[in-house]
């Protein structure tokens, strides 16, 4: 490379750096900052009334997993923040593992119609993206509640004698967050399906392999990409879900959204209530680490 072509491609780099400084000024200070406040905060001293007193410590840490005796100062494993940790990460992956069970064959059937079915279907799998979150959230609650149209339906035809107790459990936020969840599911398992050559089908029956082997060597290896992009986009919200475990789980069945935000309320512990959002940033990172490697692993095959 020449002396004058050198100079051209350091040109055209400051260029692009500079062209990219208004877009890297907002990642920074407007997705960076918050976290890194979150992560400062971490480090600090709670104050009596909410707020950080600026002393360093680790306490906030700790107390994710342990808790201190106000007596004797010794620790003992924070069984309710463990529960809470369970209970969101449970909730998450069964939540991910019904929206596939859901989403799969109904992404199949969208995606083997007619060009003019597979669209009207696709916009009423969207439908409910037009209404808020809290909205489609208390339309469940309206429908499994005691006195909701569930219980009333079914003791009008006399299938049972008592209203079932379904709302404020983790049925209730189960099946909250596979209702608001399960299209961010359909849609990227729809279009690994519709990518799919249906004649490797007919080439598998033409071996005499059955549907049960067409599906899991042939089908489910080449839509893999599309069941793990789908997995990513349900389980990171459903991990961090505020508002579907608030109303439908009444506030009894917290999940670490709705802890994280008792802290900053009347926990009044933002240290603690720091520390939860960084960890919860961490599982998300792990999460995004094992997509990302999964899927560069599928292209290096492919």
């Amino acid at each position: 490379m020449s002396a004058r072509e050198d100079g051209q491609a350091r040109r055209d780099a400051r260029n692009t750096w500079l062209l990219s400084a208004p877009a890297l000024f907002i990642l920074t200070f407007a997705a960076a900052g918050p976290l890194l406040i979150m992560l400062v905060y971490s480090f600090l001293t709670p104050g009596d009334y909410g707020n950080v007193v600026w002393k360093f410590s680790t306490d906030a840490w700790v107390g994710t997993v342990l808790s201190k005796d106000i007596f004797d100062g010794t620790y003992s494993l924070a069984d309710a923040h463990l529960t809470i940790f369970w209970r969101s990460v449970k909730l998450s992956l069964i939540t991910t593992f019904f929206t596939f069970i859901v989403g799969f064959p109904t992404a199949w059937i969208i995606a083997t119609r007619s060009p003019r079915m597979r669209t009207a279907l696709l916009f009423l799998i969207t439908i409910p993206f037009w209404t808020n979150l809290l909205i489609r959230t208390f339309a469940i609650n309206q429908i499994i509640r005691n006195e909701g149209l569930l219980n009333t339906f079914l003791l009008y035809l006399g299938v049972i004698d008592e209203p079932l107790l379904i709302i404020y459990s983790d049925f209730a936020v189960f099946l909250g967050m596979t209702y608001v969840y399960l299209p961010l599911m359909v849609l990227p398992l729809f279009a690994a399906i519709d990518r799919f050559d249906m004649r490797l089908i007919e080439a598998a029956y033409d071996l005499y392999a059955s549907r049960w082997q067409v599906l899991r060597r042939v089908i489910l290896p080449i839509v893999r990409p599309g069941i793990v992009a789908g997995s990513i986009l349900v389980f990171i919200p459903a991990l961090g879900a505020y508002v579907t475990p608030r109303i439908l789980g009444g506030g009894r069945n917290m999940m670490i959204g709705n802890f994280i935000e008792l802290q900053f309320g009347q926990g009044r512990n933002w240290p603690l209530g720091a520390a939860l959002s960084v960890l919860l940033l961490v599982i998300v990172a792990v999460a995004l680490v094992f997509y990302v490697r999964i899927t560069s692993r599928e292209s290096s095959n492919g």
